[in-house]
Order: structure tokens, then sequence, then C-alpha cells
């Protein structure tokens, strides 16, 4: 986390300021900069935390591109030890970052106004399971890296012409990430742009 005057680092912490500092430290550990232990260490000090400064400590060391996420960090949603869901009629910004440890965090965007052509997320599970429901037609693009976890897509139909691009950044510890249609009796509608027609 960013230093700062001390005024600012002696102000209380928010639980978003908190999310955030779990959210980076999730992705310390996804990218081997931090040891699942020193992660498990950490992210108790940072629901702990009660000051800027607390939170500052814990990731002085990750480096200044750490920091540079820190202030400029898209949508995060992080399922710590518990489950975090998203779904219905919701505006799906151009980015998003999703984090799972010991946890189930999904997302369902068959109802949801995408904001751009492409959607990109960034999805880490560690020893948990991100999924994304996204109904048949769109057009997903998967990537990223698995350590003894997975990633896929299981949608079955072809793109459709001119149907949004969701991008899926996937890194994995003992965890998994998954792409799949929504249940069938909530595959009623697909994402559409903002703005678009209908309900």
């Amino acid at each position: 986390m960013a230093q700062g005057p001390p005024d600012r680092l002696d102000q209380r912490a928010s639980d978003r300021d908190r999310d955030d500092v779990l959210a980076l430290l999730s992705d310390a550990a996804g990218d081997g900069r931090l040891a699942l232990e020193e992660y498990s260490e950490r992210a108790d000090l940072a629901l702990a935390a009660r000051t800027h400064g607390d939170l500052a400590e814990l990731t002085r060391d990750l480096g200044r591109a750490t920091e540079h996420r820190l202030a400029d960090a898209p949508l995060r949603l992080t399922a710590l030890l518990s489950n975090e869901t998203r779904k219905g009629f919701w505006r799906v910004p151009e980015q998003l970052s999703l984090r799972s440890v010991l946890g189930d965090c999904h997302i369902e965007l068959q109802d949801a106004a995408l904001t751009a052509p492409v959607t990109t997320i960034e999805a880490r599970a560690i020893l948990g399971s991100v999924t994304i429901f996204v109904p048949d037609g769109v057009e997903v693009r998967m990537s990223g890296a698995n350590l003894l976890g997975a990633s896929e897509s299981r949608l079955r139909a072809a793109p459709l012409p001119g149907a949004p691009v969701i991008e899926v950044h996937a890194r994995t510890i003992l965890g998994n990430v998954t792409v799949r249609p929504p249940e069938p009796d909530a595959a009623r509608s697909r994402p559409r742009a903002a703005g678009a027609g209908g309900r």
C-alpha cells in the first residue's frame, strides 16, 4: 500500500480499504511473491487492521506495481473464507478483479449490462473457486496459469456475430476458475451493452 503523510497513515481504515489490501495480498500469493503461509498471516493482520498505516506495513515489500494497482483498482469482489455473489441486473465495468481464497466467488452475467465491447476479468483462486456464468453465444477468451488447479470454459455454442467479448485471465493455486452457462431457468437473456434497449 502506498505510503502517505503521517496524518493519512493515522486515519482509520474502512472495510473497503481492508478488502483492497486483501485482494493485493491474494494477487501477490498468486504471483509467487508471497508463500501461502505468509499470505495467511498478512490476511489475518489486514482483517484486524485499524489504520491506513497498519495496512501499509502489510504491502510495503510488494513493490511499486502493487501500490499502483491499489490506487487504480478495478471493481473487486473478494471471497475470503466466505461466498461472494453478484447476480441479477448490474452494470459490469470494463475491468473486474475476482478473488477467492478458501471461498467461493461467482458472478452471473446473463442479465448484466456490459459497459464496454471487451470486458476483462482477472480471476484468482487459491484453495477456492471462481465461477463466471455466461450464456452461450458470448465470445470468451481464457488465458492464465494453474498450479495444482484448473481453469476451463464450459460454453458449448460458437460466439454470435458481434457478440461482446469477455477476456478471463485466470490464475489458480489448488483452486479452479470456471466459465459456464447459467442454469436453464436463468438463461433467458444474454449480456447487453449499457444503454441498449430492453429491460
